[in-house]
């Protein structure tokens, strides 16, 4: 009698998921494939920055064959940088199984991860090439500052993508992995700012001014009206409520956190501020139905 019982209870369980997930408008399901594209890249940086080994290793059937990534490799951290590493590496893997368990998703896009990417990101925002270029692989600090690239852009687009969406389980999920997204940029803000007036090695430029030249840059190539990033110091007037310089949180006038459309991620992660033309992280272009739509080839 009681296996019969827990046999009906799972069967209605059951039910109830899948009408729920089957209530998933294309819309949502869009809106929920495109940040696989930043969650592969985040996954790769990390797992690899922390042990020297990626998804193929780690885990295959979530990349569902798609090419692996180029130039990543585990960097030189202290043991306190590669334990908070590895934890967001961690992370990140349930993020691409969480969203995978609610939509198909994707295979893994083709990523430059390599020294030479990150050298023309922070080139870009710098105006001028850096000499010797920026490595973010060759100390805690360089993956501390190449960090501050990657979470921020994911969880603005969490923000923007929020209200758009129809179903309680996609609100669900993307809320979920906005609390975990903004938590890990918030950590590595702090590290950061405990360092903001360091002068990152070999150049004479502080921490500070590196959050602020990539701030910008994003600002720039987002292409959007509105200041929608901030580095780790701002003018006392920009502070929450206008009362503070530092800025370990970044957010509007009244500190919510800004949000961004998928339109102007794949303008900064392209790194030309055109979301039809591939570069950058993806030299071959995001997957999804949102970022092809803009490809020229949208097979």
């Amino acid at each position: 009698m009681a296996l019969s019982i827990l046999i009906t209870i799972f069967s209605l369980v059951n039910l109830f998921i899948t009408k729920s997930n089957s209530a998933i408008t294309e819309g949502d399901v869009d809106l929920l494939e495109f940040p696989l594209n930043l969650e592969y890249l985040e996954a790769e940086f990390f797992l690899f920055g922390s042990t020297g080994r990626g998804l193929d290793f780690f885990a295959p059937n979530l990349t569902e064959g798609g090419a692996p990534p180029l130039g990543v490799k585990l960097a030189r951290l202290d043991p306190f940088t590669r334990d908070i590493i590895k934890q967001f590496a961690w992370q990140e893997v349930g993020h691409l199984r969480a969203i995978k368990s609610v939509v198909k998703g994707f295979p893994r896009p083709l990523l430059d991860l390599s020294a030479e990417s990150f050298a023309k990101v922070i080139n870009k925002a710098f105006g001028k090439p850096l000499n010797p270029p920026f490595d973010p692989y060759v100390s805690s600090l360089n993956f501390l500052i190449a960090s501050y690239l990657v979470p921020y852009v994911g969880l603005t687009g969490y923000v923007g993508a929020n209200p758009k969406l129809q179903n309680s389980t996609s609100k669900q999920l993307v809320a979920g992995l906005l609390a975990v997204e903004s938590g890990q940029d918030a950590v590595i803000r702090t590290l950061l700012y405990e360092r903001a007036l360091e002068k990152v090695y070999p150049y004479k430029i502080t921490v500070a001014e590196f959050t602020d030249r990539i701030s910008n840059l994003r600002n720039e190539l987002g292409n959007n009206t509105a200041v929608k990033d901030e580095g780790i110091i701002v003018p006392r007037g920009e502070g929450a409520e206008g009362r503070i310089n530092g800025n370990v949180l970044a957010g509007d006038e009244h500190s919510l956190g800004y949000p961004r459309t998928a339109e102007e991620i794949l303008r900064i992660v392209y790194g030309g501020g055109d979301e039809r033309v591939p570069g950058g992280f993806y030299p071959k272009g995001a997957d999804g139905r949102i970022a092809k739509s803009y490809l020229p080839n949208k097979a």
